[in-house]
């Protein structure tokens, strides 16, 4: 045990660079290694986590499990990813973070192979309960990396690029692993994406780093020269006391409280379009497989400008506060809604329906998932922080997952041997909690930043 701790513990600091031309040439090359390997690692690994979404209709019409079924199984990734996140954010803080995003990566890939193979909920439920474990390795790395290489005033567009991460894997998913499934069955719905995190687990092993003390150079604030006012008295004084007690200090912050449960509430709509929306633009909508995941491509393609564009806006227009822009995105978000749910049958109105969607809701993401958080908490323990909204937020997307497939399940008819759908009261779940999450975000508007 003391070997794997070893294995994956924070690196010494290095004796410090003296030369001004390799400090700059060294944080140069490694930003953009770092954020290339944040921004496609993560992208790739959401393969792995959303494979059970587009292989749900192949797996009900085969007899293999029911609606009831697979949201039993899709809740077990997103409770063991919640807990995960927490306990991992806590860790990534004390981890040498390349190492950490690795090994999670490789060994989702493995769980992926066990849900290819397999067609007993039991062991489903336990393969794809261990997948969210492994995932949970994911997003505290990538975060430590941006809060480690990304100073103050810079952190929200290149948390913008990172954010756009989601939407990578999400439109890899709907549009590529959709089109294979189609053509292929429901098991290479798994074999494939697990083949491309096995890749992306070796490619970011070697492209990321450590913190950059570890390599001789300054803390990037300092080198940025882009502290917030008083922000080195604070950052001494934080210094002196142990990381633990720092994170534990997040408690007591009812800012974080409020954040959290408006970041749950944003997480049941997202995975609610992410695991049902290629049911019901099937069944609903009359769209074939391939059909509904491009349409799902279409919000995923939007949400890469959504998250580059939330990070760009709350940094240029709004001095780096989230809340206007959390206004704004998120009424995006809802209008978008109203399009996909309630407008007519028309592929024009679909389309504009999911660009909305995905400019909202990715950039909701992007703020309530991680980047708020790392605003008004201390930056020394930003894993620990994003692992506090993480197990918030995937236990609203676990919830989701149970209620929906039992509201689906119920609504759900046999009529001449085929079967009908009712998701009205599925789709009112969903964007009541949308509404929810955007007025507790308001409520956030006066919340002030932290060093």
């Amino acid at each position: 045990m003391k070997a794997i701790l070893s294995l994956f513990a924070v690196g010494a600091d290095a004796a410090p660079r003296t030369v001004s031309s390799d400090v700059d040439t060294l944080y140069t090359r490694h930003r953009f290694r770092i954020m290339m390997a944040i921004t496609l690692g993560y992208g790739l690994s959401y393969t792995c986590r959303l494979a059970l979404g587009v292989v749900k209709k192949p797996l009900i019409d085969q007899g293999v499990f029911s609606a009831a079924d697979l949201g039993l199984i899709g809740s077990a990734l997103f409770y063991t990813y919640a807990f995960g996140k927490l306990t991992n954010g806590f860790l990534a803080d004390h981890a040498n973070v390349k190492r950490f995003f690795a090994f999670g990566l490789f060994l989702s890939a493995l769980c992926n192979i066990g849900m290819g193979l397999s067609t007993s909920v039991a062991m489903a439920v336990v393969f794809w309960g261990l997948n969210g474990w492994f995932q949970s390795f994911g997003a505290p790395a990538c975060v430590v990396a941006l809060a480690q290489w990304f100073s103050n005033r810079e952190r929200g567009r290149f948390y913008g690029v990172w954010s756009t991460a989601h939407s990578i894997g999400e439109g890899l998913n709907f549009l590529v692993i959709g089109a294979i499934v189609a053509a292929l069955g429901w098991r290479f719905g798994f074999f494939v994406p697990a083949t491309l995190c096995i890749g992306a687990a070796v490619w970011c092993y070697f492209w990321m780093q450590d913190r950059p003390q570890t390599l001789g150079l300054p803390a990037v604030a300092d080198w940025r020269n882009d502290h917030w006012q008083g922000e080195k008295a604070q950052v001494q004084a934080s210094a002196e006391g142990p990381v633990l007690a720092t994170q534990l200090s997040l408690l007591k912050m009812p800012a974080v409280w409020i954040l959290a449960v408006s970041s749950a509430l944003t997480y049941v709509t997202r995975y609610a379009i992410n695991s049902w929306g290629v049911l019901y633009l099937q069944e609903a909508r009359g769209y074939s497989l391939p059909a509904a995941g491009s349409l799902l491509f279409v919000s995923t393609l939007a949400g890469v400008a959504g998250a580059i564009a939330f990070g760009y806006i709350s940094d240029k227009y709004f001095a780096a506060r989230r809340p206007p822009a959390n206004l704004l995105f998120g009424l995006l978000e809802l209008v978008g809604l109203g399009l996909i749910f309630f407008g007519p049958t028309n592929n024009y109105v679909l389309v504009l329906g999911m660009v909305l969607f995905g400019l909202g809701m990715t950039g909701l993401v992007t703020s309530l998932g991680g980047l708020f958080a790392t605003d008004i908490c201390p930056k020394r323990v930003a894993g620990a922080a994003l692992g506090m909204i993480g197990v918030f937020s995937y236990l609203g997307a676990a919830i989701q997952e149970q209620v929906s497939g039992a509201l689906i399940e119920k609504g759900t008819v046999m009529i001449d041997g085929v079967r009908h759908y009712d998701f009205g009261p599925a789709i009112l779940f969903w964007i009541g909690a949308s509404v929810a999450s955007l007025v507790l975000a308001t409520s956030l508007w006066r919340t002030k930043l932290r060093d």
